[in-house]
């Protein structure tokens, strides 16, 4: 797989992928500034609206690292399918990209929200 030079060269390409890249760091590193290791009851990880009182489910910290981990794949996966995608249609590889931020956005949105909850 080539990186042709008018991807690389394209501002609205790199502008989404330097946001995306920045946005994935940024919500990573929420993520481990508040995370407590000496925390012994868990974090809320899950809700469950079915179950009436107990709707919330614990988990362990490796549940919310898991959003990081998330981050990741997101942004590679989005990457990639970008570059193969641009040879073809400019458009859709921007749109790729642009939904992939939303995808990050939309992470770092819930695991905050988890976070906060505690």
């Amino acid at each position: 797989m080539t990186i042709s030079k008018k991807y690389i060269h394209d501002r609205v390409i790199l502008l989404l992928l330097t946001v995306s890249v920045f946005l994935s760091v940024l919500g990573s590193i929420l993520i481990l500034l508040k995370l407590d290791t000496n925390r012994n009851q868990g974090y809320i990880t899950q809700y469950r609206a079915n179950l009436g009182v107990s709707a919330f489910k614990v988990g362990h910290i490796s549940d919310l690292m898991a959003f990081m981990v998330f981050f990741g794949i997101v942004l590679l996966v989005n990457t990639v399918l970008s570059i193969r995608v641009y040879n073809a249609n400019r458009q859709y590889s921007v749109l790729i990209l642009g939904l992939g931020l939303l995808l990050i956005i939309l992470a770092i949105i819930v695991s905050n929200t988890l976070l906060v909850l505690r």
